[in-house]
């Protein structure tokens, strides 16, 4: 791998981890397409880092006062009706469904979930339900009106994205405007959703860690990488908190079925 597809593929993953449209089906893809080597799920790490560092620099100041309520809470035994501890046990118990398919489901990300037509069958189904629902769903509630039952369908839809192609922003969007979020709420929530379960992730595959895992990629390319997931990934949260100001989730969602009708057209001219 080069430097210049290590920030591609940086590049690739800030856009696409916070838009709905599956980072991982990207950097799956992305490699298939130009016929570059895999880089693996190892390297893959090294570009949520960079994801991660972006969504809690964004929503630091949230974070702080989410995480100072639930240290109350915990130090007080009891959540009372502050909105700030209430939400943040909401993110505690909405990422518990993640933490137990990643477990569960772990060898099967790295092998069968990666294949390109699995992808293009994930992308299409998550993409009409993006946009089926998003045209007929209420738009009544903000974040501070969610309730522990809808965290946890939240968080339900979350740990399907351990399959490429589904999107953890795509189908934590999708389950909170079934649940009535507005649109610009069920975006942030999703975001401030996603910090806990990336920095999981990546300490659970950085666990027992050692250079082989990463083919002999020099740190060089791991840094170039870092770098372009981080910034392109602050752009994507601020573009689509912009944009959902005034538009609706269906471009994402035509985008989604593009992509999908892309692969199985390159699948077949292929013969892979």
């Amino acid at each position: 791998m080069t430097l210049f597809q290590a920030c591609v593929l940086g590049l690739v993953q800030g856009l696409t981890e916070f838009l709905p449209v599956s980072s991982s089906a990207h950097l799956i893809l992305f490699p298939w397409f130009f016929g570059w080597q895999d880089p693996g799920l190892a390297f893959d790490v090294f570009l949520h880092v960079g994801t991660l560092v972006a969504v809690f620099a964004y929503f630091a100041r949230d974070w702080l006062h989410l995480l100072s309520a639930g240290l109350r809470s915990v130090i007080e035994r009891r959540i009372g009706f502050e909105r700030e501890r209430l939400v943040f046990w909401m993110m505690v118990v909405g990422n518990i469904p993640a933490v137990v398919a990643g477990v569960l489901l772990h060898d099967y990300a790295e092998s069968f979930f990666r294949t390109p037509l699995l992808i293009c069958v994930t992308l299409s189904v998550v993409g009409f339900l993006l946009y089926w629902i998003d045209g007929r769903a209420p738009t009544i509630k903000g974040i501070e009106e969610l309730k522990l039952g809808d965290a946890i369908w939240i968080g339900m839809a979350q740990a399907l994205a351990i399959i490429p192609g589904v999107s953890r922003s795509g189908a934590t969007m999708t389950m909170g405007r079934a649940l009535g979020l507005r649109r610009k709420a069920s975006a942030r929530f999703s975001f401030l959703l996603s910090f806990p379960i990336i920095l999981g992730a990546c300490a659970y595959e950085l666990k027992g860690f050692d250079s082989s895992a990463l083919g002999g990629v020099p740190i060089s390319h791991l840094v170039g990488g870092f770098l372009c997931s981080m910034l392109s990934g602050l752009f994507a949260i601020h573009f689509l908190m912009r944009v959902l100001q005034i538009a609706d989730y269906k471009w994402f969602a035509w985008y989604r079925i593009g992509l999908a009708g892309l692969i199985l057209a390159w699948s077949m001219m292929s013969g892979h």
